[in-house]
């Protein structure tokens, strides 16, 4: 049996302003909705009261420290970036969080002081990094809800809960889910257990296998997921995925770009979007991102925001969420993926945003007032540092200090991690000067340009235009 349904823009305003009702809406000249907060019942926000949980006995020093100050503790689980960029954003706020890792190099484990060292698959590590803490967070969606189930059960405010995360973790019950809800979708179909083999092939063949397999759960960056051209492509990837792993098969989208749509909310039900940007892919990971999406017909931005506020309400997500989204060529929208946790996607927000999607994150767990999600200026491009196939001789403290030189408006984001080809070990993010305007091509392809100049360099140790750091 397949899925799917294909909303034009219209049908899906529709569609979405019918199950939120009216919520307010901010516009500025440059930039429409950048400003989106609602409730569950779509009032008035009123602020919350944040409380506290008082640490157990037994609770590691970090936590007393942070209750003798009156102040929370956030548990994340996983050491990676995400943990990392969270662990500074919680400094300013004067909490402390800690993080569960794997080992003493992972990015979050080199800079916060609070660190328990475990596997998030191990439910006694995942005990010991929760307790006493007032909220449990991630940094991924791979610690099995099974675990995470039993830690609610015990009392621990698992934040997104489990029955928001499985739909992150898994994507055929994403897909079933969203489809429930009336969301824009590609047509789908499960490779099940049985006669997969046929599944696959009535499907294919229906789609001209103009179609795209995946693994159902894991995969990121592109790994597990396989643009299939014939039949026989198709049948391969079938016949050598590993024993017991779930494939699904998606029509190819007649796509025009893909863009994210970033949500925060909080328990107590307070939503605020950024707004939409654009996400240009290579190789199958984010390259770079522009914020706000150029030329996007403001109709269909605000349907992107409202959906992901709809999506975040109707599945119980509290934190930031990415909505991954396909920008039709027939000017419809499809949900891609969901990312319930800080997103590549949202990295532009710490330097082009009133509020980052990490503060943000810290804000939703907490239950305080979400912040203003208003941009700083008309346009940010963010491009990631990605490992080069060979690292430079140039160290990384050198080829910081050149780019500081030449462009001193890049703000640059490094991970702590060593350089292996594509790997993230950074991003650099340009906030564009004022007076500019996000539709002008000339004023975002400048932008653009110096941001993944500046990107290849932390990378490569080398100007993509020839520049002599020695010469000028």
């Amino acid at each position: 049996m397949t899925q799917g349904c294909s909303l034009r823009k219209n049908i899906a305003g529709q569609l979405i302003r019918r199950v939120l009702g009216r919520s307010r809406v901010i516009r500025t000249p440059q930039i429409v909705t950048t400003w989106i907060a609602v409730t569950s019942d779509s009032t008035a926000v009123p602020a919350p009261t944040a409380t506290t949980v008082p640490p157990a006995p037994d609770s590691p020093e970090g936590s007393r420290d942070a209750a003798t100050s009156g102040m929370p503790v956030v548990t994340m689980i996983g050491g990676g970036q995400l943990a990392r960029m969270t662990h500074q954003a919680a400094i300013a706020m004067g909490q402390r969080l800690r993080v569960l890792a794997a080992s003493a190099d992972e990015p979050a484990a080199q800079v916060t002081p609070d660190v328990v060292f475990g596997s998030h698959t191990d439910l006694e590590d995942l005990r010991a990094a929760a307790r006493g803490a007032h909220a449990l967070t991630f940094d991924h969606e791979h610690v099995p809800v099974g675990h995470l189930e039993a830690l609610v059960a015990e009392g621990v405010k698992v934040l997104p809960p489990p029955t928001a995360l499985i739909y992150a973790q898994d994507k055929l019950r994403m897909r079933r889910k969203l489809a429930e809800l009336g969301a824009p979708i590609p047509e789908y179909v499960e490779l099940g257990s049985t006669s997969p083999r046929e599944a696959l092939i009535e499907f294919g063949e229906r789609h001209h296998w103009d179609i795209v397999l995946k693994t159902v759960t894991g995969g990121y960056d592109g790994r597990g997921v396989w643009l299939i051209d014939d039949r026989e492509q198709a049948l391969a990837v079938l016949d050598e995925a590993p024993a017991g792993a779930a494939l699904m098969a998606e029509e190819k989208v007649a796509l025009r770009r893909e863009l994210s749509a970033m949500v925060g909310r909080s328990p107590f039900g307070q939503g605020a979007v950024w707004p939409v940007v654009e996400t240009v892919q290579r190789k199958g990971q984010c390259a770079v991102v522009i914020a706000p999406a150029p030329g996007l017909d403001a109709e269909l931005a605000e349907s992107a925001q409202r959906l992901a506020l709809f999506l975040a309400g109707e599945l119980g997500v509290v934190g930031v969420m990415a909505v991954e989204l396909f920008e039709t060529t027939d000017g419809g929208l499809l949900v891609n993926e969901l990312a319930m946790r800080p997103h590549n996607s949202g990295h532009w927000s710490m330097d082009g945003s009133v509020t980052g999607q990490f503060e943000q994150h810290l804000r939703a767990v907490l239950d305080y007032p979400l912040g203003d999600t208003s941009v700083l200026a008309p346009a940010t491009v963010m491009a990631n540092i990605l490992g080069a196939e060979q690292a430079p001789s140039m160290s990384m403290d050198e080829r910081l200090h050149h780019l500081f030189a030449r462009i001193p408006r890049a703000k640059v984001h490094l991970y702590g991690k060593g350089e292996r080809p594509d790997r993230k070990i950074g991003h650099v993010n340009i906030v564009g000067a004022p007076g500019g305007d996000v539709d002008d091509p000339d004023y975002v392809a400048q932008l653009r340009e110096v941001a993944e100049r500046a990107a290849h360099w932390m990378s490569h140790g080398v100007w993509t235009d020839g520049w002599d750091v020695h010469g000028g």
